[in-house]
């Protein structure tokens, strides 16, 4: 896998004044678009187009510093409709417009081309089980929230905060198979996940029956789902595990992630520093 994912950054190199395809970069990793787009967030710490932007940068500043293109010549060349959006662009990654770094010689930013290496630690090992579930409802309460990668999400916290014990009670009774009891479900994200965009965000039940009417409701298609197991520090090692999945559990196991809802059940201990916790990652098996 991560030899695939190596010529699929050796792809972006050739073609940075072209067209970028994701289509392209996952037939090259052999997985999804999907797939492709979460594991690279993952492993970089960025969303790929957030990666790809940076390159072009880093490539136009080094043409800008040259000076053997116009710089109108240079934002076109690397995707840029007009001078302006290109002069902003580089502005934000560079601190300095482009026609001034040209006269001046000003020092750039670089965003160094990205190479995937195997680390053995072998200091942990994950517990995970896979698990077959028919079509199911996640019934609760439902908000739009930013994602965030690190740290407590205060828009959760808060929305968590709004529903009243007896909603919780009358939610803990309609449950009525794994994961059991109150979890907290993700769901359509923007694919870059990146910090701040939106996703849909349940707090509520797995479970058989229709939603109450004053109650949001999600259907959930048959499917196969990993399930991980966790004990840590909160919310710290819950993040923490999302991220293990994704850079260590797909890499070293014959399957890759599909559309569909995250959820996650939480168990805290009394003074709330420390939780178990359970996360239901939607997958299929690899064509290799």
């Amino acid at each position: 896998m991560l030899e695939r994912l190596n010529q699929a950054m050796g792809h972006i190199e050739r073609h940075l004044a072209e067209r970028i395809e994701v289509a392209d970069l996952a037939r090259i990793a052999v997985t999804s678009e999907y797939h492709f787009r979460r594991l690279f967030s993952a492993l970089a710490g960025m969303p790929l187009s957030e990666y790809v932007r940076r390159r072009r940068l880093t490539v136009a500043g080094a043409e800008v510093l040259a000076g053997e293109r116009t710089l109108l010549e240079v934002a076109v060349r690397y995707g840029y409709t007009s001078g302006e959006a290109f002069a902003r662009a580089f502005r934000a990654m560079h601190g300095v417009g482009p026609g001034e770094a040209r006269r001046s010689g000003a020092t750039l930013r670089c965003q160094s081309r990205l190479s995937f290496r195997l680390t053995v630690e072998g200091s942990s090992d994950m517990r995970y089980r896979v698990v077959e579930k028919e079509e199911f409802r996640v019934v609760g309460r439902k908000a739009r929230v930013p994602l965030v990668h690190e740290g407590v999400n205060p828009a959760i916290a808060g929305f968590i905060r709004g529903i009243g014990q007896e909603t919780l009670r009358r939610l803990h009774s309609l449950s009525d198979q794994e994961p059991e009891g109150i979890v907290g479900v993700s769901d359509n994200l923007d694919p870059s996940r990146a910090e701040g965009t939106e996703l849909d965000y349940y707090h509520g039940v797995v479970t058989r029956a229709p939603a109450p009417e004053d109650m949001d409701e999600l259907t959930v298609p048959a499917g196969t789902w990993a399930v991980f197991e966790s004990s840590g520090p909160f919310p710290q090692a819950l993040q923490h595990m999302w991220r293990d999945v994704f850079t260590q559990w797909f890499p070293s196991n014959p399957y890759r992630s599909r559309p569909g809802p995250e959820i996650l059940r939480v168990r805290l201990e009394q003074d709330a520093a420390r939780a178990d916790a359970e996360l239901w990652i939607p997958v299929e098996r690899s064509a290799v």
